[in-house]
């Protein structure tokens, strides 16, 4: 697997594909996991040549210790991505994405301000900046990202339509532990009982779409099930617990017949966890 180290690097390396190669890019933050798969796995099937970058990018904390506690396992992230069969890995450091002087950000629209755009003010825009600097470096045919971070890849699909970017943005299942916890690096600070008790969110979600299913349409009370689901686990607090529309990220609207969707934060002591899951059509 090569390593690409520099932007110059990555331009030579770039210029001297063939036209006609399909590039398929999988972005990271690194600390890589299981979770990572599905997205390892598509995007070296679907292309020619698959690029995956690793790069702690600070613009999207908006907190300082959580950039500084984020882990770092850079060696364990290239063994990972070279035993899937990824050709090349781009590892840029601040300064190669950051240099002296830059101030440009993304501003997402209506659909990062809720939810995450709320919790994590800031993040969305510094997640779309360095997402919009990868595409346009490497200009991939392919970009994918996890359906965990569902609101994430709202965005990032609605930047990509946006802005008239010449590529697909493909999203990947999420991965799960045995237990139904979303596979995340966030994880290695849970202990095993932990662990087990953060599966309540899993749960949670699953008996909201069983009565989803059953015919329940009221928001109120498929957000009520949700919430006292998760607070079966009394280590969990609940930051939000809501049912959105797929197609705005907004609250859904029981007049309107769209695809509904679950989306969950919750603390547990110091370490953040959030997932989703598809209801279906309302």
């Amino acid at each position: 697997m090569l390593h690409l180290r520099s932007h110059a690097e990555l331009k030579s390396w770039r210029e001297s594909l063939s036209p006609a190669v399909c590039l398929g890019l999988v972005p990271t933050m690194g600390a890589l996991h299981g979770g990572h798969a599905s997205l390892l796995e598509q995007a070296v099937s679907d292309n020619d040549i698959a690029l995956a970058s690793v790069f702690v990018n600070p613009l999207q904390f908006n907190e300082g210790a959580d950039f500084k506690r984020y882990p770092r396992t850079l060696d364990e992230d290239c063994a990972l991505l070279e035993s899937y069969g990824m050709d090349a890995v781009y590892l840029p450091d601040r300064e190669d994405m950051y240099p002296d002087g830059y101030e440009t950000r993304v501003r997402p629209g209506p659909g990062g301000e809720l939810f995450e755009g709320d919790q994590r003010p800031g993040h969305f825009e510094g997640m779309l900046t360095v997402v919009l600097k990868l595409f346009l470096r490497i200009a991939p045919d392919r970009a994918y990202f996890g359906e965990k971070d569902a609101q994430q890849l709202w965005l990032v699909r609605r930047m990509a339509a946006d802005l008239d970017l010449p590529m697909e943005v493909v999203g990947c299942r999420t991965v799960r532990e045995i237990n139904g916890l979303a596979m995340s690096s966030r994880n290695a600070f849970l202990s095993p009982e932990q662990r087990d008790d953060a599966a309540a969110i899993h749960r949670a979600m699953l008996a909201t779409r069983e009565v989803f299913r059953a015919g329940e349409r009221e928001i109120a009370r498929l957000e009520r099930i949700l919430v006292e689901g998760i607070h079966e686990a009394q280590s969990l607090h609940v930051e939000y617990a809501q049912v959105v529309d797929d197609r705005t990220f907004r609250p859904a609207d029981p007049a309107d017949q769209g695809s509904w969707r679950v989306v969950v934060a919750a603390r547990m002591e110091q370490t953040r966890l959030i997932d989703n899951l598809r209801l279906g059509r309302a």
